[in-house]
């Protein structure tokens, strides 16, 4: 099915993308100028990974006639606020945040302002501009060690067992909160383990690319007992656009006349492929995208990771008709054609 029908927005509205020169950010911002719709981006090109990267994706889409870009830092109250008085967007796409789980035990700080306090800035703002539709990045990972599968939006995810995980989790309620009390739309897009083309160099299946082109082994923890729902980069850009086109609403729920309660336009959305696979295998695809065997160290669970991860999507099927069907071999093999090219010269040198 064609995208752009199903999205029910006019090319006139002004859509904000926070993280515009992140991997999701970028993709959903090329994607929607090649809709033909006007994008704000805003980042502040950190250096948790390469600013080069960052900036080598922002050149693709930089110099588009409906793109304009601000650096900024979304935990600077005032500067957040002076976004939304001067570009007044309609609708907001909020994928700008400190991420990866191992780096919250060290760096606990950085997820505060980047997850925490620039989160309220864009509530706030959404607040006072009266945004027609707030989607926002939530992440698996608030379901902790949950041991039940597939990972449901109405299971409990009270237990996180990283404080990135907590910070997300924080995101929903305080997203629900202001949903329930300036009656704002906001859906909640909880992503499972995003890879593809121009990703992001601290996930595994990158490391492991760099380091079996170079000859260096590859840590696989828990032994290889690991089992994720990979999700396609072009699947998670495709669900995102068919949620921006279908804001939530109020709905009333009454069993009889002396229990009504109203619940607020906010909803909640898996984004993942719905097929889990097993780390080991991921990485003989991947080898044989390579062409080239690993060298795998084997490590026991690291603090904050879970064994597995595996998306219930009906609720989006159900909403949005959509379903990411791409495999592993076709996403591995596309993303090694991109690592290839991006990193040519390097790998050469490597080889």
């Amino acid at each position: 099915m064609n995208i752009e029908k199903v999205v029910d927005i006019t090319k006139m509205q002004l859509i904000l993308i926070t993280g515009s020169a992140g991997f999701i950010g970028f993709h959903l911002s090329k994607k929607l100028l090649e809709l033909g719709y006007q994008t704000l981006g805003v980042d502040n090109l950190n250096d948790y990974y390469s600013p080069t990267l960052k900036q080598a994706r922002l050149d693709q889409i930089i110099n588009h006639p409906n793109f304009h870009f601000q650096n900024l830092e979304l935990a600077d109250t005032i500067a957040t606020s002076k976004i939304f008085d001067n570009f007044k967007p309609d609708i907001v796409i909020h994928l700008a945040a400190q991420a990866g789980v191992r780096y919250s035990l060290s760096n606990p700080h950085a997820y505060v302002d980047s997850n925490l306090a620039a989160f309220v800035n864009i509530l706030e703002g959404c607040r006072h501009h009266h945004i027609q539709h707030l989607v926002y990045a939530s992440s698996s990972s608030v379901y902790g060690a949950n041991t039940k599968v597939p990972f449901s939006v109405t299971d409990p995810v009270d237990h996180p067992v990283s404080l990135y995980a907590a910070t997300k989790r924080a995101n929903e309620l305080m997203s629900y909160t202001y949903s329930h009390l300036y009656q704002i739309p906001i859906t909640g897009l909880r992503f499972f383990t995003v890879y593809g083309p121009w990703g992001r160099p601290d996930m595994a299946y990158f490391s492991f690319t760099r380091n079996i082109l170079s000859g260096k082994p590859i840590d696989i923890f828990n032994n290889g007992d690991m089992r994720r729902d990979f999700t396609y980069i072009d699947d998670v850009i495709e669900g995102i656009i068919r949620v921006i086109g279908k804001p939530p609403h109020s709905e009333t729920l009454s069993n009889d006349l002396d229990n009504i309660s109203n619940l607020p336009p906010h909803r909640i959305y898996n984004i993942g492929n719905n097929k889990p696979v097993k780390l080991l295998h991921f990485v003989e695809v991947l080898e044989n995208c390579l062409g080239v065997k690993a060298q795998k160290r084997f490590l026991p669970m690291q603090p904050g990771d879970v064994p597995e991860t595996y998306a219930d999507i009906d609720d989006l099927m159900r909403d949005t008709g959509f379903k990411p069907e791409t495999s592993i071999e076709i996403g591995l093999s596309r993303f090694v054609d991109w690592y290839r090219s991006y990193y040519l010269k390097s790998y050469e040198s490597e080889s």
